[in-house]
């Protein structure tokens, strides 16, 4: 074989172990930064669901007039008489 022929084979192969190896880094570094975000995303989500079920919905229940009841408005938002009721009974307590 020849010499020049043989010393471009060896550069084309290092060459190739190079690229092998830092794609796989690329690869590795690109699993982990999904796994992070799906991670971040679920941490975000789950503690906001926990902060309103301990915090927010016990506040709000306590605002109801009845417990339960449900919405009569579109969109399940609450109607002007309720709204008002609201003020009314927030008012009546400070």
């Amino acid at each position: 074989m020849d010499p020049e022929l043989k010393r471009q084979l060896e550069e084309i192969h290092a060459l190739a172990k190079d690229n092998h190896h830092l794609l796989r880094a690329l690869r590795r570094h690109q699993l982990i930064g999904t796994f992070s975000k799906i991670a971040f995303w679920t941490i975000l989500f789950g503690s906001s669901a926990y902060w309103y079920q301990t915090y927010l919905q016990p506040l709000i229940s306590r605002f109801q007039a009845t417990p339960g009841a449900a919405t009569s408005d579109l969109f399940g938002f609450p109607s002007s008489a309720e709204l008002q009721k609201l003020i009314n009974s927030y008012k009546a307590g400070q």
